[in-house]
């Protein structure tokens, strides 16, 4: 029998436990880490209770890592979240997810990722980098083109073309970068205990007083008229999640993990656990060289870790010792940044993959190369990542997004019941921990944020919900092609039979 065309080449298990943990890690440790402590310190006033929204957040996060592991283990496809709210609750419910992802989730973030590692490098070079290229108007609204996202564009196209190798070399670059973060994380940390003096446990006793906290909205910000505490512990464990956010990245690239039944279980939890322990880990650190209000009053266009760093070997910024301790950092936050947009690129290209496959994207998507690789997908996303960042728009998606991020991330976790009733008797590697309770718990949580957002932030709630229903036309369109090529393929077969 001849071999179809879209079967010649096909997906490959060609990353290891390592490689497993490093798609997880690499894409959860981005800028979060380094930049929120500032916000939440805004949020809730007091080191305690910054702390405790990230712990809170990890749990959260762990809660969801638990329940995922068990589907992502019960089926270890490509785009695994896709995948299972196919089989719960339907092709809409799973193009929807797709679409979303696609368009603005995942190519947003990369666009966004590949314009901060431009801005640290244009910082590295004392601002010498950035040039303003292109100066209009659109619509009345002005525009301009910088050579920072000419430098993005590029950057996103060096690691397009990484990604359509081989997965397994992919998940050697996801490896090298992770342990990259990790190790600027520990520079931090560590560094600040050692070379620093003058801190003090007796900071986390203290609360942001009079901090300027730039930027931060007055409904979420400590002192301000209106304020409730409720509120802003909710606007803290919602940046706190930003930084968590990722945790559910080996579930995309599933199919591709060795040994899945051992390997999903044992890196999804292990590195929600890992990245928790660095998370508080550092946070305790900021807090023992700054007071709260030291925090609160950080720049936005700077990071608390920065300040941290600065501090290095007597806190002279001119100093030998501590111009090397700030270059270092600055050099392992644009790493850093890479990593993230790497792991993005390698994860969320398999979601086109994954449509294709079920006809509810473009069949070409569902192509792999000599390699094993979606190339389509991949150089679809670098595309339309690279669009996005011209077009500076990437930031103000996301924030949309996140709402409706956080609407499927609880229909995913939900679907463990469906799974459970549907299919009792399915082969499941690993059974969440906790079930019922700790799925519960995840989704009485993530229900609590939604309404606390549409409560506080009911436009960027409303227009999140609208971007996902854009793309009900396109689901329609392909569900009604997809279905006419398999009537038409059904009569063929039936006219050959014969």
């Amino acid at each position: 029998m001849a071999l179809n065309a879209d079967d010649k080449y096909k997906l490959v298990r060609g990353l290891g436990l390592l490689a497993a943990v490093s798609v997880i890690i690499g894409n959860v440790i981005g800028t979060g880490v380094f930049l929120k402590a500032r916000v939440m310190t805004c949020n809730v006033g007091s080191p305690t209770w910054v702390i405790v929204a990230w712990v809170a957040a990890g749990l959260l996060s762990l809660a969801g890592a638990l329940t995922y592991a068990e589907l992502t283990a019960m089926k270890p496809e490509a785009a695994g979240p896709y995948v299972f709210l196919r089989d719960s609750y339907g092709r809409l419910s799973s193009f929807l997810f797709g679409w979303m992802q696609m368009f603005i989730a995942r190519t947003g973030s990369q666009a966004s990722v590949a314009v901060v590692f431009a801005i640290a490098l244009n910082d590295y070079l004392s601002g010498g980098l950035k040039q303003t290229l292109l100066q209009t108007s659109i619509f009345g609204y002005p525009y301009e083109i910088t050579s920072l996202q000419i430098v993005a564009v590029v950057i996103i196209a060096i690691f397009t073309t990484l990604n359509c190798l081989s997965v397994s070399l992919s998940g050697q670059i996801a490896t090298v970068l992770t342990l990259i973060k990790i190790a600027l994380v520990l520079f931090v940390g560590l560094g600040a205990f050692l070379f620093v003096t003058g801190g003090s446990f007796g900071n986390f006793v203290l609360m942001n007083t009079g901090g300027t906290c730039e930027g931060v909205a007055d409904a979420v910000k400590v002192g301000s008229a209106g304020y409730t505490f409720v509120g802003g512990f909710a606007a803290a464990m919602l940046a706190a999640l930003w930084g968590y956010d990722g945790w559910d990245n080996l579930s995309f690239v599933a199919g591709e993990v060795k040994e899945p039944n051992r390997n999903i279980p044992i890196a999804i939890i292990g590195s929600v656990l890992l990245v928790i322990l660095l998370y508080v880990a550092a946070h305790v650190v900021y807090f023992y060289i700054l007071d709260p209000t030291a925090i609160a009053s950080v720049s936005k266009d700077s990071s608390v870790a920065m300040v941290v760093v600065s501090k290095f070997f007597g806190g002279d910024i001119v100093g030998l010792a501590t111009g090397v301790a700030v270059a270092v950092f600055t050099v392992g936050l644009m790493l850093s940044s890479l990593g993230t947009l790497h792991t993005s690129i390698l994860s969320a290209s398999r979601i086109p993959y994954a449509m294709a496959k079920n006809g509810l994207m473009f069949r070409g998507f569902g192509k792999t190369s000599i390699n094993a690789v979606p190339v389509n997908g991949v150089l679809f996303q670098g595309v339309w990542a690279s669009v996005l960042a011209l077009s500076g728009s990437f930031d103000t998606l996301t924030d949309y997004v996140i709402f409706g991020s956080w609407i499927f991330y609880a229909l995913v976790t939900s679907s463990i019941f469906v799974f459970r009733r549907k299919y009792p008797d399915a082969e499941r590697p690993y059974r969440a921990w906790g079930y019922p309770v700790v799925p519960v718990v995840f989704l009485l949580v993530a229900g609590w944020l939604l309404i606390n957002t549409m409560v506080t932030a009911p436009q960027q709630s409303f227009i999140g919900i609208l971007l996902i229903i854009l793309g009900l036309p396109v689901y329609y369109y392909l569900n009604n092609k997809d279905r006419k090529r398999g009537n038409a393929e059904q009569h063929g077969s039936n006219d050959n039979d014969g």
